[in-house]
């Protein structure tokens, strides 16, 4: 493949490298240009641009995506894409997700060019969740050497694969009960479990409460064998802290064995593995009341799976096991992946510019009226918005509306009205984050007192946005200083809205420093908000 500038001469049936904006549009990074399309740049006044050229042998990315991706293909899985580099595998029916990781590490291997991804070995993956996914990071490779990958991934068992849950198991759930003990906290235990079971298309077929005593449970676990159980969970109004304790106990009376106590996954640690004839049998801890993660979960995905589950598995589970620090994601995987899968002449990052406030700081005057350079200030930021890649523009109003939409009247904006505007910053966010289309696969969240922020601070940051690479937050900065807009993922879009008082996002920053990109500018105007009489002044007197 070939790659670099080229005359507008020599343009057409290349693929454009990086996107390009022309005067009635953008052309993105990626597109086989065509005779029109160099018509429309030579208008934008280039005379060059940097392609890509396929030679002969090779594959475009998009090819090489879905070739591999069908090679990977498995039982239980269904290979789809070949859109922007970028192909998917997705599983048919939920269960667990089975990895050969020294496959994927051998394929990885083969090329720098061509990346596989997949879930962790032994993730609980959804019916229709991308399992793993393929990405080119060029825009060709040589035939050869796909193939050459292609060979690894059919030589050996297939090294993506899913073990699809067993529906037709019965499930039972014993919970003990101690003097005291409310009645609200056994419902919310079952309403956890079953919505645990509700996710692997299971329900609980039986269920009993008993005293918290061997007798008690001995009585209950023979009545879930006369109900023909696979699988019992055993939730103890006590802790477990010894194989002589109660519940080991008790199953050790109707005649079972005790396989393992403990499993080095927090939260989870107290949990018991055990076995009643053919009936496998689950000591949960009470922390698994909660609906929360539970170490418990990942034994009890595995049975359901019908995958063989050892004392040696439990010990391995360590590693990675300390849940209570995993951080959360406001977007799932699989939702982040269907919104990369939105055709790419759908996709979209939009403006969001945030115009409500009260303009305290600024006196009597409603700052996104005071004008700059003859201009409302509002006005000089939904321009560059509007001027950008962003699309569509949403300008959330609340302090004097009419007055401000009024300013904005022509500009090709939507309008979205915040009541509660006096709530604070995080109100707007809200109401803004709400009026977004749903193929938006991020937003520029900008403010309307930063007149100096330009088209191209902005299309800076739409250019480094890449959720497929985990560049899903995109700083501008000046001199090493963060300023504003920001570009956040549509991931995020659901904890921003639940945001509350007169903050923004900030704090998400922090929380996911992994997936912050942070883009220098030479303008220093991503740092200039004119909220006071006294900044206006200073910014008119340049």
């Amino acid at each position: 493949m070939k790659f670099g500038e080229v005359t507008l001469d020599a343009a057409a049936g290349t693929i454009l490298a990086h996107s390009v904006r022309v005067t009635d549009g953008v052309l993105r990074k990626g597109r086989r240009l065509n005779e029109e399309d160099v018509t429309r740049m030579r208008q934008a006044g280039l005379n060059a641009v940097t392609v890509a050229e396929l030679e002969d042998g090779d594959l475009d990315e998009n090819a090489a995506a879905l070739r591999l991706a069908e090679a990977l293909d498995a039982p239980g899985l269904s290979a789809s894409g070949g859109r922007t580099g970028r192909a998917n595998l997705r599983a048919d029916a939920a269960g667990v997700a089975l990895i050969d990781a020294e496959t994927i590490h051998r394929m990885n291997a083969v090329d720098e060019a061509l990346t596989i991804s997949t879930v962790r070995p032994f993730d609980a993956v959804a019916a229709g969740q991308v399992t793993a996914t393929v990405k080119l990071i060029t825009f060709g490779l040589p035939a050869s050497t796909v193939d050459a990958c292609v060979a690894i991934a059919r030589a050996e068992n297939p090294p993506v694969r899913v073990a699809p849950y067993d529906t037709s198991l019965k499930i039972g759930l014993v919970q003990t009960v101690l003097p005291g003990l409310k009645e609200s906290i056994i419902a919310k235990a079952t309403s956890a479990t079953a919505a645990r079971l509700a996710e692997m298309g299971l329900a609980i077929d039986t269920e009993r409460h008993c005293a918290h005593s061997t007798a008690g449970v001995t009585e209950a676990l023979a009545e879930m064998t006369t109900a023909k159980c696979d699988i019992v969970l055993v939730l103890g109004a006590s802790a477990i802290v010894d194989r002589r304790d109660i519940v080991p106990a008790a199953i050790t009376a109707a005649g079972g064995q005790i396989d393992h106590l403990g499993l080095p996954v927090d939260p989870g640690n107290l949990m018991l593995f055990a076995r009643l004839g053919d009936m496998r049998v689950l000591g949960i801890p009470g922390s698994a009341r909660s609906p929360r993660l539970h170490g418990f979960d990942w034994v009890l995905q595995r049975l359901v799976a019908r995958l063989a589950v050892t004392p040696e598995d439990l010990t391995r589970m360590g590693v990675g096991g300390l849940l209570k620090e995993m951080p959360g994601r406001p977007m799932s995987r699989e939702d982040e992946d269907m919104a990369l899968d939105i055709p790419e002449d759908a996709q979209s990052v939009g403006g969001l510019l945030l115009a409500a406030g009260q303009s305290r700081r600024m006196g009597k005057a409603n700052k996104m009226l005071v004008e700059i350079d003859g201009i409302p200030m509002v006005v000089h930021a939904a321009r560059a918005l509007i001027a950008s890649g962003a699309n569509p523009v949403v300008v959330v109003l609340g302090h004097e509306p009419a007055a401000v939409e009024a300013a904005l009247e022509g500009l090709p904006v939507t309008i979205a009205r915040n009541p509660d505007y006096t709530g604070g910053l995080s109100t707007s966010l809200k109401a803004g984050i709400a009026a977004l289309p749903d193929h938006c696969t991020g937003a520029v969240i900008a403010l309307g007192d930063m007149p100096g922020v330009t088209p191209a601070d902005i299309d800076s940051l739409i250019e480094a946005f890449d959720p497929a690479a985990g560049h899903t937050i995109c700083v501008p900065t000046h001199h090493g200083k963060r300023g504003n807009p920001v570009l956040w993922g549509q991931r995020y879009f659901a904890e921003m809205s639940g945001v509350s008082g007169d903050v923004g996002a900030r704090h998400l920053i922090g929380e996911n420093a992994d997936q912050v990109v942070e883009v220098a500018r030479d303008n220093p105007g991503v740092l200039i908000d004119l909220d006071t009489p006294e900044a206006v002044a200073a910014h008119l007197r340049g």
